[in-house]
């Protein structure tokens, strides 16, 4: 694809344009129609090529030098007559037990959930930890007193003789932090510095067996491999044979923990094991993350499941640290939330002191410490801010410089509850220059030999890797023998928000640049799409010779392409919205140019699996079948939207019956409408995985409504509503009226003048729930430190957003949908209703389209009020995976109370829960009982003092999705420490990160024969089984795919608790069991082996099971072979 170099010669400007439009591909249900005129009519037949089409009209924009965004066009299907209903057999097609219906029937029975498994969630929670996270922040008075050297902690005092009988084992760990972006791109990064670190390393490690070094970033050190010779090669192999050099975590980078989905955090793992496997034999045990801004037990979970025994971590609020070093529990053992046993602790270590930098990792006193930084030494670049520059070590100053440094060794190690001491040596890209290997290990080698030779000072030092330390440490604690109690206490909970000095709350990273936040998610669910279609598909290729013709290898290059640009955006400067612009505009160009070759891997997966007589297979990716793919693992009911070039259509469902169509105009501005496209909406009904393919005719059809509109102005905003040719449009003026829209589960009141929601009423009870949806505005302090990238420091509670005039109105009615779009100045809100049966008519689809570019240090928020008794305690879900109870807290600042949320949060009472789904990942909060508030965008001026060394100005006009589900539950709120959402909520998030995906596929004349559906289970898996990949593996041999694949389970832990009389599940429970054998349809496995998360390690006594058996919030992973 040309698209690289055309985005090296368009640079940023043309980016976000390309990117919006991609947007509006994707989030094609909502969004108006932008204003351009077609200029070549319709797309002739056998020839959609939606990237094609939008690059040549990128280039005529840029010449035209048009308004940007309502200048993109989105892609039309072009109806044509020659295709009709005889081309095809339209055979009943039988999944699951029933056979297929058009829309949901009225006498669908609920499947039943297995009692037993309602268990889980009411016994999990009533394991005690030594520590709960919870209750450790309602005994911290987070007060900030002056400690003296170490500034957040206190003074530390020792005896001489505490060593007398167990000297002091001190390991210096010297490693470099290599951010794959932040001030530079990824590809500047290692041509200035990382290439030079690893180079010197392979030199300075070989001159003394006693040197070692760590590290951690795949991405980086792939890269630097492919570059090396063969004699390097195995010099590096040595080194990690010897023990000298240690690779830590081992991911393809040191992702973020609050913003990534858990599908991506377990994919840059995946990628980074196996690289590491392939290449080199080795499989980290030690996890290492010194920079994420707080820390996620979802990123424990996955380390633990991936066969580590130890971690270590370094960014926890410092009112928290202090507690931790007060109790010697800075050593723990971290256990999840929702562990009935003991099966998920890890060791882990947190950092007692502010950074991971030399100053700040010797010991409390960072004046000393920074003496001991050797690259510091008086003329090189870098001093010490204490003014005292360090000292080479020489005979005559060794006995005072070694007293010096033990001294502050055996403070640090006062802080622990052995005699085992680990002093990291390292900081950003060190290493990198030859001179400062010799400064730092010659030094200290120095300093080591002198301690050592004295038996008087009872202290051994060395240089040693992280699993040298974790080896010693538990020695030391006795952790290798059977039945000993530990010495270690056990923790659960997590690490947000995060604040490393003062109130600098770092909670404003939760949002910065929401837009690439929302691009990552799509990416993801395209990756996870393509990857399943792939290794389907791939399985089919072998069935027939003439199938070698599929791209099969071209193919996998661009899905490790993909896992890899997803991956290096799971980074710690990357999703988190906290590099500089033009890395920013790196990473979107990398995702973006992802997304586009993952749509090819789709489409030309799909045409495989869809062909009736695969000895017919031509590999030609061009007919208007419409293919509609369903990612979730049940049996799928879900509302379809496309562009047509006709609002004359009908289409036909696999089995041939015409569907009802729902056709709604696509709008130039507010109130015209554009007759280029038509946006078509119907019902699909799709198997399990698998394929629909539905046909689209032009021709008049009893079964198509059109939607009418009703749009509301008032005098003074100017507004034209024209008459329309085709649509019903009503003129009305704004009014203390309320509008309302109703389906059968649920009528919903908006107001007559700012067309916000209400109130809602739920049909099943006949309750009436005051929620009301409201806009705010966070400004940041007059103070000298203001907001930033990281931090958000607001000017006291939030400010309502005001309007002269109220907004005008745009209210659709139809069949398939109704909905209330608002255009505010600054955003365009939609909620829509969808009024079907099932699960999609039961939450309300909330949408914004966000655009702040004209502001001044200001933060834009939505805010759902409601009458839910919540008090102060709130649910947040940590990377889709598991739900934190939260509480706001009066004693902490408005910031502090801000946490991350990847997919859901949640309000409730005794007698309701209310949840906000998200499509990406936002900071959230509740600041009064019954209220969600969600930060959607901020435009700051300035830098926050954190490196970055610029503010926000980048803002792109953003989108963001979202469902508002509102559920009847009956059980008392009490406190817990932990939560889980319903089956009905799960599934609702199911829907909203992984979409349904159209795609067309053009027959030609002599077309071959296509089956109307492809079904590759047997039937829907279990309501609480979510298959989260199907990821072929890489050869061993070559760069192309091997005939196995890993196969991810993750099974879902769920609250019963709630109403179901109605929720028409498609699915049932049954205990985390499935029958292989029953799994897949017409394919049959070969060998389903057990193995661990990252496919690292192999259980003792993996063999082939004929039984899936997993508990619930286990995440499985299974080496899989298909034939």
């Amino acid at each position: 694809m040309k698209l690289s170099r055309q985005f090296t010669v368009f640079g940023s400007a043309i980016f976000c344009v390309v990117i919006f439009s991609l947007y509006l591909m994707l989030d094609r249900g909502h969004f108006d129609h932008p204003k351009s005129p077609r200029r070549e009519g319709t797309f002739p037949k056998g020839q959609l090529s939606i990237l094609q089409e939008k690059i040549d009209h990128l280039e005529r924009l840029l010449a035209e030098n048009n308004e940007i965004i309502s200048n993109i066009r989105d892609s039309v299907i072009n109806l044509s007559e020659s295709v009709k209903d005889g081309q095809r057999n339209p055979e009943a097609v039988n999944f699951s037990q029933g056979s297929f219906s058009e829309l949901l029937p009225s006498a669908l029975v609920s499947l039943t959930i297995d009692p037993e498994d309602c268990s889980f969630a009411s016994k999990s929670g009533s394991q005690a930890s030594d520590v709960q996270m919870l209750d450790v922040y309602d005994i911290l008075p987070f007060d900030n007193p002056d400690g003296g050297v170490w500034k957040q902690g206190f003074d530390i005092t020792y005896n001489e003789n505490e060593w007398d009988d167990e000297p002091l084992q001190v390991f210096v760990v010297p490693h470099s932090h290599n951010d794959p972006g932040w001030l530079k791109t990824f590809d500047d990064y290692f041509r200035d510095q990382t290439q030079h670190i690893l180079n010197n390393m392979v030199v300075k490690l070989q001159e003394d067996n006693k040197r070692k070094f760590m590290w951690s970033e795949i991405s980086y050190f792939s890269k630097w491999w492919d570059g090396i010779d063969s004699q390097k090669k195995d010099a590096v192999k040595r080194l990690i044979e010897d023990g000298q050099f240690e690779i830590v975590t081992g991911g393809w980078v040191m992702p973020d923990e609050a913003s990534p989905h858990y599908f991506a955090l377990i994919d840059q793992l995946i990628e980074g094991h196996q690289w590491l496997e392939k290449t080199l034999g080795v499989k980290p045990k030690s996890g290492w993350a010194v920079d994420p801004f707080g820390h996620s037990p979802t990123m424990t979970y996955l380390l633990k499941r991936s066969g580590f025994s130890n971690m270590l971590i370094q960014r926890v609020h410092y009112s928290v640290k202090k507690y931790f070093a007060t109790q010697k529990m800075l050593e723990f053992f971290w256990r999840q939330n929702w562990d009935l046993g003991s099966s998920t602790d890890i060791l882990c270590h947190m950092m007692p002191f502010y950074s991971y930098d030399v100053p700040h990792t010797c010991g409390p006193d960072p004046k000393i410490c920074c003496q001991f930084d050797f690259k510091r030494l008086p003329g090189g670049r870098v001093s010490c801010p204490w003014r005292v520059p360090p000292e080479a070590i020489h005979t005559g100053n060794v006995q005072h410089r070694a007293w010096m440094i033990l001294d502050q060794y055996r403070k640090k190690s006062k802080l622990f509850r052995t005699k085992v001491l680990l002093a990291p040596l390292g900081d950003d890209f060190r290493y990198s220059e030859s001179s400062e290997w010799d400064q730092q290990y010659q030094n200290y080698q120095k300093l080591f030999d002198f301690m050592n030779s004295h038996p008087e000072l009872h202290v051994k030092a060395q240089f040693g890797t992280l699993s040298d330390y974790f080896e010693a440490l538990r020695k030391a604690g006795n952790l290798e023998e059977k039945n000993s109690n530990s010495v270690f206490p056990v923790l659960s909970g997590d690490f947000f928000t995060y604040a490393d000095r003062d109130n600098h709350y770092w909670s404003g990273y939760f949002t910065s640049r929401p837009f690439y936040k929302r691009l990552d998610r799509v990416l993801e669910s395209y990756l996870r799409a393509a990857e399943m279609l792939y290794s389907l598909a791939l399985v089919e290729s072998k069935k027939s010779d003439k199938m070698n013709a599929f791209p099969s290898v071209d193919h996998y290059k661009l899905l490790t392409e993909a896992r890899r640009n997803l991956g290096l955006f799971q980074h710690h400067d990357a999703i988190t919205g906290t590099s500089k612009d033009w890395v920013v505009v790196d990473y979107g160009t990398r995702l973006f140019h992802s997304l586009m070759n993952l749509k090819r891997v789709i489409t030309d997966s799909a045409h495989i699996l869809i062909l009736k007589d695969k000895d017919t297979y031509s590999y030609n990716p061009s007919a208007p079948y419409l293919l509609v793919y369903n990612p979730t693992e049940q049996e799928r009911f879900s509302v379809v939207s496309v562009y047509v070039n006709s609002p004359k259509v009908k289409v036909l469902s696999p089995s041939g019956k015409p569907v009802m169509v729902q056709v709604s105009g696509v709008w130039d501005g507010t109130t015209t409408v554009s007759h280029e496209a038509y946006q078509i909406s119907f019902m699909v009904h799709l198997p399990p995985l698998g394929l629909g393919v539905y046909q689209l005719l032009e021709v008049l059809n009893s079964e198509m409504v059109l939607a009418d509109y009703n749009i509301y102005t008032s005098g003074g905003n100017n507004v034209q509503v024209n008459p329309d040719k085709v649509f019903k449009i009503k003129e009305m003026q704004n009014s203390a009226d309320d509008i309302t829209l109703e389906n059968s589960y649920m009528k919903v009141w908006f107001s007559g003048i700012s067309g916000l929601l209400k109130k809602i009423n739920t049909k099943e009870d006949g309750k009436n729930h005051q929620i009301k949806m409201e806009l705010a505005w966070y400004g940041t302090t007059s103070n000298r430190d203001k907001s930033g990238a990281y931090l958000f420091l607001p000017d006291g509670e939030a400010k309502p957003y005001v309007f002269t005039d109220p907004p005008t109105i745009r209210v659709t009615h139809g069949r398939i949908f109704s909905e209330v779009t608002c255009f505010f100045h600054h955003l365009t809100h939609t909620v829509r209703l969808y009024k079907v049966q099932g699960l999609e008519g039961e939450s309300l689809e909330l949408s914004n389209i966000v655009d702040i570019r004209g502001e001044y240090n200001r933060e834009i928020a939505m805010r759902i009020s409601s009458d839910v008794n919540s008090q102060n305690r709130f649910y947040t879900d940590l990377n889709g995976y598991q739900i934190q109870p939260r509480v706001a807290m009066s004693k902490l600042p408005l910031q502090a109370n801000i946490y991350p949320m990847t997919t859901m949060a949640y309000i409730q009472d005794g007698g309701i829960r209310l949840t906000l789904h998200s499509a990406q990942s936002l900071g959230v909060t509740s600041l009064k009982s019954g209220q969600l508030e969600v930060i959607m965008d901020r435009r700051l001026m300035q830098d926050d003092n954190r490196g970055l060394g610029q503010g926000l100005q980048d803002n792109k006009i953003t989108a963001n999705l979202f469902r508002l589900l509102l559920e009847r539950r009956n059980e008392k709120e009490e406190k817990s420490s932990v939560s889980f959402p319903s089956l009905l909520s799960h599934m609702t998030s199911s829907f909203i990160n992984h979409p349904v995906i159209p795609m067309t596929t053009y027959a030609e004349s002599g077309v071959p024969q296509i089956l109307n559906a492809f079904s590759p289970l047997t039937s829907s898996m279990p309501c609480d089984m979510h298959v989260v990949n199907l990821r072929t593996i890489q050869s061993k041999v070559y760069s192309g795919p091997s005939d196995e694949a890993a196969l991810i389970l993750h099974r879902k832990g769920f609250d019963c608790k709630f109403s179901n009389r109605d929720t028409r599940l498609l699915c049932s429970t049954t205990q985390g069991k499935i029958k292989v054998d029953k799994l897949f349809n017409k394919l049959i496995v070969e060998s389903l082996i057990p193995t661990s998360l990252s496919l690292m390690h192999s259980p003792r006594d993996a063999r082939n099971i004929s039984e899936i058996d997993m508990s619930s919030m286990e995440i499985n992973t299974f080496r899989i072979r298909l034939r």
